[in-house]
């Protein structure tokens, strides 16, 4: 999958002026290096926020932007909502508990 993203950013960067890489792997460092050559504009989006920091430090340094994940929760997280709960095919146990049309337990 890698070598695919590689060959894929590399074959489109003539139309491109910017990429975005939503990955911490070091390996990705040199694919950024070479889009850097070729005159765009690199930004990396990853976590150093967690424990280890899921990003590669030579990565980030090699990114023209680095924009922390956790940063962008607030704008990309759904609002309102829990986390969605396993699918089962239990049935409502209480008065607060509805069965959707796909016979998912949801609670009102």
């Amino acid at each position: 999958m890698d070598i695919e993203l590689a060959i894929d950013m590399l074959e489109m960067s003539p139309v491109l002026d910017h990429v975005v890489l939503f990955s911490g792997d070091g390996d990705f460092r040199r694919l950024i290096d070479a889009v850097q050559r070729r005159g765009l504009r690199a930004t990396v989006i990853s976590t150093i926020k967690s424990s280890p920091p899921m990003v590669a430090d030579e990565l980030r340094r090699q990114a023209d932007n680095f924009v922390e994940l956790a940063d962008l929760a607030p704008m990309i997280a759904r609002q309102g909502e829990r986390p969605a709960r396993p699918l089962t095919n239990r049935q409502p146990e209480t008065d607060d508990e509805m069965e959707d049309d796909d016979g998912v337990v949801r609670r009102a």
